[in-house]
């Protein structure tokens, strides 16, 4: 098994390499308020912030390739 921290790592670079500009723009634009909303980093919903990004992921990306 792959160790959590090394699919992260991983996952980190390819976001901030490949994603398309646009797509990480919509990102930036959607969880940031969100984000500065909160008083402390535990107060943020992680799990709903993943939802939401996933959801624009799948999305902005439906049917391409980063190959």
């Amino acid at each position: 098994m792959i160790p959590i921290e090394v699919e992260n790592r991983i996952a980190k670079y390819f976001f901030h390499h490949f994603l398309p500009e646009e797509v990480m723009e919509h990102l930036v634009a959607l969880l940031l308020p969100l984000c500065l909303e909160a008083d402390e980093e535990e107060d943020l919903d992680q799990d709903e912030l993943v939802r939401l990004a996933v959801s624009i992921l799948e999305a902005r990306l439906e049917g391409k390739s980063i190959k």
